[in-house]
């Protein structure tokens, strides 16, 4: 056998073990897909509010990418903390919710959850605006990152399920930071659709994100938590979780802002509130 019939069965046995490479993960997806929606689980989303309104094809959306975001990320508990279900399923019921009813990649560069018990402290060094690098001081509640990783403190999560409506919601916050990510350096524009809506987000969110900015400044009290003027990555993941958890007042005090979310995340939370009493 000469020297160009084993070149030839070198790159078919390179290109067999090649395309394997690619088709066995699709197909170990695929085949987990397909499996039904585990009975245990439904449960755990049932403890969220808005789940029995969202309609039928909605609640089947969720439950489907929820499912692909438990085979796709992976969780580890800190400081003895167990990974159960339960945990998962709340943190991904969350982040699933940003990204219903539209085009998404799941979260394509997250790779890793980290939860803590309760606050921590930040390893990961920052760099500011100045170009110096630090280690965050303080306790946190929750830290995204651009390197496929997002950092969760437990007992503030069990408080975003548990009171879904006072605005606050640290899961939604650090998935929206995801978000942002996506486009790059988390700087307060997520990968909208076209130049268009650029221009129309930069109009409304930097108006609004100033105007915040100088109520802080003045001590006036402001629907929007004032975190979310730090600075516009800050700014979108605080309204992410106002949006979400307060829609109707929302809507109310700042509608065009309201409207320019409901355009991004293509729902209307006000959809799945209780009705007043």
């Amino acid at each position: 056998m000469n020297n160009w019939v084993w070149l030839a069965l070198a790159c078919a046995v390179l290109g067999l073990a090649y395309w394997i490479s690619q088709a066995l993960p699709r197909w170990r997806f695929e085949r987990a897909m397909a499996a039904p929606f585990p009975d245990h689980w439904l449960p755990l989303l049932q403890r969220f509010p808005f789940y029995e309104r969202l309609g039928a094809e909605l609640q089947a959306e969720l439950r489907r990418k929820v499912q692909a975001f438990l085979y796709r990320k992976r969780f580890v508990g800190c400081e003895g903390l167990e990974v159960t279900d339960e945990r998962r399923v709340l943190i991904a019921t969350e982040a699933c919710l940003l990204i219903l009813n539209r085009p998404n990649t799941l979260y394509r560069d997250l790779k890793w959850i980290y939860i803590y018990p309760s606050t921590f402290r930040s390893r990961q060094p920052e760099r500011d605006e100045a170009g110096v690098v630090s280690l965050p001081s303080g306790d946190l509640l929750g830290v995204s990152w651009s390197n496929g990783r997002v950092v969760l403190a437990w007992d503030s999560v069990k408080h975003g399920y548990v009171d879904f409506e006072d605005g606050q919601n640290v899961v939604l916050h650090e998935f929206a930071h995801q978000l942002d990510q996506e486009g790059g350096v988390a700087d307060g524009a997520p990968l909208l659709n076209s130049r268009a809506a650029y221009g129309l987000w930069s109009q409304v969110l930097g108006r609004e994100f100033e105007e915040l900015q100088r109520a802080v400044q003045y001590g006036h009290a402001t629907l929007i938590d004032s975190y979310g003027a730090t600075n516009p990555a800050e700014f979108f993941a605080v309204i992410t979780e106002l949006f979400y958890e307060r829609p109707v007042a929302m809507q109310a005090t700042h509608p065009e802002l309201f409207a320019t979310l409901k355009s991004y995340f293509q729902v209307d939370p006000r959809d799945w509130q209780a009705p007043a009493t």
